[in-house]
């Protein structure tokens, strides 16, 4: 069965568009965090951001910049935006088809990140970063 996104994109099922292109769809969230809280995805399917071609990921970024911006002459409230994008079971992510949120936020509007940060040793650090250098650079 198709993802709810494919279903949206093929007019399938209801949504309230905000942008259409060839490789982007963006409509508002059914289920917002905020008011205006609008989903950015890719066209054609992909449930994972390492299946996405990296010119399609620029494309949604920028997308999402321009709604930043058009959220925030819509509404003077707004004095800020998240974007979240999870990627993965374990980071939360619900419907497997990428999709960037963006959140605009308000003063007071009640929504927190989860999470708490743990002081990292630098030898852990270190690791890491040598790692990932290694893998870049091949």
């Amino acid at each position: 069965m198709a993802s709810i996104f494919s279903r949206i994109i093929a007019g399938d099922a209801p949504a309230s568009f905000v942008h259409r292109d060839e490789l982007a769809v963006a409509f508002l969230d059914i289920m917002p965090l905020t008011a205006g809280h609008t989903l950015v995805v890719p066209a054609v399917e992909c449930s994972s951001l390492t299946d996405l071609p990296p010119e399609t990921l620029a494309h949604l970024t920028a997308l999402a910049q321009r709604i930043g911006e058009a959220l925030r002459a819509a509404d003077s409230t707004i004095t800020g935006l998240n974007w979240l994008l999870c990627d993965g079971k374990d980071a939360g992510q619900e419907v497997f088809y990428v999709h960037l949120h963006v959140i605009p936020r308000r003063p007071g509007d009640g929504l927190r990140l989860g999470g708490k940060p743990s002081k990292a040793e630098r030898a852990e650090l270190d690791e890491w970063a040598s790692k990932l250098v290694a893998l870049l650079n091949s």
